[in-house]
């Protein structure tokens, strides 16, 4: 696949640096380095303008990507069928990199990424995926795969894994919106593609022994 270099980007909105941020966003600012994100490179770069909106923005956030019953693997997972069905490029890079920290595996990360149908040798990581790609392909999921996800997790995951598909779409209009770039030198992970990307339907392929 043939990646687009990213030269020195900007944005459709001013990206505040610290020494320009009034004592409400600094204090936000902070917030978010000291937490477990450790750094302000996403969405709450443009939510900082209004500190109201970043510092709710902020926690439930954090929530969804670091505390919710889910296997971290499977919302990363989540977040990553978001990133692509967007073309999300800053999702994408971020949750790739987080994804496979989390014990996802390459080829599944390499196939969502390249737009193929990825093979899964794991029931649970396929029921995810198809959940979070039939709910942002048609608006809901099916009675199989709803069901499959309550069978195995329990109702509060169910609901968290749909908020967490919820809140990275969020994540992924903000950063397409207002242009927000990758930091500089970085490859654009993801070819470009007009709207939205249609993720192919995967199957469960059973343990290979």
């Amino acid at each position: 696949m043939t990646l687009t270099v990213t030269p020195k980007a900007t944005a459709r909105i001013p990206l505040l640096e610290v020494h320009e941020m009034s004592e409400v966003q600094r204090a936000l600012y902070d917030n978010v380095v000291a937490g477990p994100r450790g750094q302000m490179i996403g969405p709450l770069r443009a939510a900082i303008h209004s500190p109201d909106l970043a510092q709710l923005w902020s926690k439930f956030g954090e929530f969804l990507r670091y505390n919710t019953s889910l296997p971290h693997q499977l919302s990363e997972l989540a977040i990553l069928v978001t990133g692509r069905r967007w073309n999300s490029q800053v999702e994408w890079w971020a949750h790739a990199k987080a994804g496979q920290a989390a014990g996802l595996q390459p080829a599944v990360i390499d196939a969502i990424q390249a737009g193929i149908a990825p093979a899964f040798t794991d029931e649970a990581s396929w029921e995810v995926y198809e959940f979070a790609r039939q709910l942002q392909a048609t608006g809901t999921v099916s009675t199989a795969i709803h069901s499959a996800i309550v069978t195995r997790w329990g109702i509060p995951s169910v609901v968290e894994l749909t908020a967490v598909i919820g809140y990275y779409t969020m994540v992924a209009m903000t950063l397409n919106a207002h242009e927000l770039p990758l930091p500089e030198g970085v490859d654009k992970p993801l070819p470009p593609h007009p709207g939205l990307f249609e993720l192919a339907p995967a199957q469960f392929e059973g343990a290979q022994g």
